[in-house]
């Protein structure tokens, strides 16, 4: 009687597996959106052309702004998410910050403008984002410019370097990006003279708001203080000493 019960118990576990198998539910759809970052479609051009037209060349600001300065520290990990793929040694990366913010009035399709400077070791990353103020199709637009570290915050600050990147972030659709392409190393480099303009229309919303903002005095300023300043440590554990035999 045993074998027979043991089997029946196999059985019975076997045709509830293959049940259990065949009423679980598939497993969800992962969809992946692509952005051709080098080469944006002819109506992404349109778009972009479109959002950087919209951006007030005489914005009228409210009393309100903003200042702040910190230091972030980003692990390798943290690098790798953000898309810092320089980073090979995924060593911690140390930068210093500061960010500043104005509000539009209220008659302005945006309702502010947030302008942030970096520097870690290695560059430097000035940023100008704007949100709109009523994102039915377009959410906010953001401009990018990047220089190597090895000046000063200053030098970068008083010349008009060109921006390297332009983002669209669009409500309930994919974002739209335009960069600077370098290539890889093996294959041909994007053929990018069709998106100069776009490229140079970025470049004096930057200039133009860099100098609204007063981003030449403020920034250099608010980094010496950060250079300046000193901040408590965890004190050490005093090391005894291994007595002698």
């Amino acid at each position: 009687m045993l074998p027979k019960f043991f089997i029946l118990v196999a059985i019975a576990w076997l045709s509830g597996h293959a049940v259990a198998q065949q009423t679980s539910p598939p497993p969800p759809q992962v969809k992946v959106n692509v952005l051709n970052v080098c080469t944006p479609s002819a109506e992404e051009q349109k778009e972009i052309a479109a959002a950087l037209s919209k951006v007030p060349k005489q914005p009228v600001f409210t009393p309100d702004f903003e200042v702040a300065r910190g230091r972030s520290t980003l692990s390798g990990g943290d690098l790798f998410r953000a898309g810092a793929n320089n980073n090979t040694a995924g060593e911690p990366v140390s930068a210093a910050w500061v960010r500043m913010r104005r509000d539009f009035s209220s008659t302005s399709v945006f309702s502010n403008v947030q302008y942030s400077f970096s520097k870690d070791a290695k560059q430097m990353i000035e940023t100008l984002v704007l949100h709109v103020r009523d994102p039915r199709e377009l959410a906010q637009l953001s401009v990018e410019d990047e220089a190597s570290a090895v000046t000063s915050a200053a030098a970068m600050l008083s010349n008009s370097t060109p921006v390297s990147r332009i983002r669209l972030e669009r409500f309930g659709k994919p974002s739209v990006v335009l960069a600077r392409c370098t290539g890889t190393p093996g294959e041909p480099m994007a053929d990018q003279s069709a998106y100069e303009p776009l490229f140079r229309d970025a470049s004096l919303v930057m200039s133009r708001y860099r100098t609204l903002l007063e981003a030449p005095r403020t920034v250099p300023d608010e980094l010496a203080k950060l250079g300046s300043a000193t901040f408590p440590t965890r004190a050490k554990k005093p090391v005894r000493e291994k007595a002698q035999r």
